[in-house]
């Protein structure tokens, strides 16, 4: 046993009793994966999830999978969706729907990507409890409980335990934080960044503000689809009283925007994928929530009176007569410019934030259901639907987790950046592979020169093939810690993490981490420090896709 190595052992020596090799935080699908593959390896391991469920957004209402080309997808998260479709070829599997009546379940394919969320997490809570891994729900990273061990003049420093709000310490030889917002990783006092890079920084075209109505360079024909899909299309005022500035912006309208490609620290908007029915006998009607604003809702409806009568959902057809949603068009879903505090935010703060958007999200639907202002033809769809009683039967049939579609995002070695995307930076330390498109939801709102109101921030745009994803992304800088590895805010530009930010691939990402811990712990090295060409063997032995087809890389003109 090497130097490193023994210090490494000594730091957890049983002083405390919950000590591992391997410390994942963060019950995300991706924590899953981790969890499962450090046991694999015949290494301890501790899975902490601060709520009650594992599986993150997986099992938490995202049902309709961003599998970008699903091909490329392999290792655990491949299993994980074939899994799910052995579930949906059993007929007892479809209590409100025969099989062949949903027309997005094929026999002959052996994974399935649209589910229910409680399908997912029976998933999951099965390939957990098939090893033997520690799992700890229900407690959370105390802010400052990361202790580190200090190094000696060979080595820089490492993690030794963390600590819970309610100061249970894990220590461990390794760990992994699998955690959406990136917790463990400035816990640890890594150098992470929020919000969006200015388009200079890293050469890029779609980062910083993206105001849909401006010249701007596309990297193939104009997209304006891509541009308009959630914009207002009519003529909308901002003001509370129509016309009259000096009344004010109704809620959440910033007076004006930055210029196109400027940086900023908005974060991309949240939302909850709620998962609705319209079984009557398994449908919850849509409730108006206690401290219900209607002028929360002004812009919607007066969007409807301007003329724009498109449903404001997306409502995308789940096993069983359900269907998870998401935002669509110029009002939806996605509460706008009310998360920028959330990734550093603490705890309560967050907690705050979250029921802020539980709220809007319940009265809009109410809304959307209810209002005499609404057009009678939506009023009858919305309608149509409610909660599923059957999900998330102890959370009041709400999804467990709000949809953190960016949080803190690692600044490391190697950042992952829209050339990666494209392919014009091809990496040779490869730990899986992405392929869905570059995007990212609104950020603000913003009045135009004109005294309109309008959404600023989406971009959708295809890299044309899958690229890599570089192990350098997912590991700190040494001097930083050498024993943490990071699959989830990892080091990507805003506008990369736009396509990297998929479920599949955080499950991905986090098989992969969980490989070089193991390797890092049985090498006794850094994580920095060990052997690509050994972690590259193992990746593909466990069915890692780490090989490019033949696809053109995508030239900025």
């Amino acid at each position: 046993m090497n130097h490193l190595a023994l210090v490494l052992s000594l730091a957890c020596f049983s002083t405390n009793p919950d000590c591992y090799d391997v410390v994942v935080y963060g019950g995300t699908s991706a924590g899953v994966t981790a969890a499962i593959q450090t046991a694999r390896q015949g290494k301890s391991v501790v899975l902490i999830e601060p709520t009650q469920h594992l599986g993150g957004l997986t099992s938490s209402g995202l049902g309709e999978t961003d599998a970008g080309r699903a091909q490329f997808i392999g290792g655990l998260s491949r299993e994980f969706y074939k899994r799910i479709k052995s579930h949906y070829d059993d007929d007892a599997a479809w209590k409100q729907q025969r099989k062949q009546d949903y027309g997005q379940y094929r026999p002959k394919e052996n994974a399935m990507w649209k589910f229910e969320p409680h399908v997912a997490e029976k998933v999951f809570d099965q390939m957990v409890s098939a090893y033997p891994i520690k799992v700890v729900k229900g407690k959370q990273l105390d802010p400052e409980g990361v202790i580190i061990v200090a190094g000696d003049w060979r080595h820089n420093n490492r993690i030794g335990s963390i600590r819970m709000t309610d100061g249970t310490e894990y220590c461990g030889k390794m760990f992994i934080d699998a955690t959406y917002e990136g917790d463990l990783m400035a816990a640890s006092g890594v150098q992470y960044t929020v919000g969006r890079e200015g388009n200079a920084q890293y050469g890029e075209l779609y980062n910083g503000v993206q105001k849909y109505n401006e010249p701007r360079y596309q990297l193939t024909a104009p997209l304006p689809a891509a541009y308009t899909f959630t914009q207002f299309i009519k003529k909308v005022d901002p003001y509370i009283t129509p016309g009259v500035p000096s009344s004010g912006l109704l809620p959440g309208i910033n007076a004006k925007s930055q210029k196109t490609g400027d940086g900023d620290k908005m974060v991309q908007a949240y939302c909850f994928r709620t998962c609705l029915t319209d079984d009557p006998q398994n449908r919850v009607p849509f409730e108006k929530p206690e401290g219900y604003d209607e002028l929360e809702y002004e812009l919607l409806l007066r969007n409807f009176e301007a003329g724009d009568h498109r449903l404001p959902l997306w409502i995308l057809p789940m096993p069983n007569r359900k269907a998870d949603t998401n935002n669509r068009f110029a009002f939806s879903l996605d509460y706008m410019g009310r998360n920028h505090n959330y990734p550093e935010a603490s705890a309560e703060e967050r907690k705050k934030i979250i029921e802020d958007h539980k709220r809007f999200q319940k009265g809009l639907m109410w809304t959307l259901a209810n209002h005499p202002r609404v057009p009678e033809k939506i009023r009858k769809e919305v309608s149509r639907w409610g909660l599923a009683k059957d999900e998330f039967v102890d959370n009041g049939n709400w999804p467990y987790q709000i949809y953190v579609r960016e949080g803190r995002r690692m600044i490391s070695d190697y950042v992952i950046t829209q050339h990666d995307c494209f392919r014009k930076r091809i990496v040779d330390d490869p730990v899986g592979m992405g392929s869905y498109q570059m995007d990212s939801h609104n950020c603000q709102r913003f009045v135009t020169d004109e005294g309109y109101v309008q959404n600023e921030g989406e971009f959708a745009v295809d890299p044309g093939g899958p690229y890599l994803i570089s192990y350098r992304a997912i590991v700190p800088r040494k001097a930083s810690t050498e024993n943490l590895v990071v699959p989830v805010a990892l080091s990507a530009s805003h506008v990369a993490y736009g396509s990297i930010r998929m479920e599949p691939v955080f499950m991905i990402l986090g098989q992969s981490a969980a490989s070089a811990a193991v390797q890092a712990l049985d090498d006794g090295v850094a994580l920095q420090d060990l052997d690509y060409s050994k972690l590259r063997q193992r990746l593909q032995q466990d069915g890692q896709l780490l090989e490019l087809p033949e696809v053109k890389e995508i030239a900025a003109k």
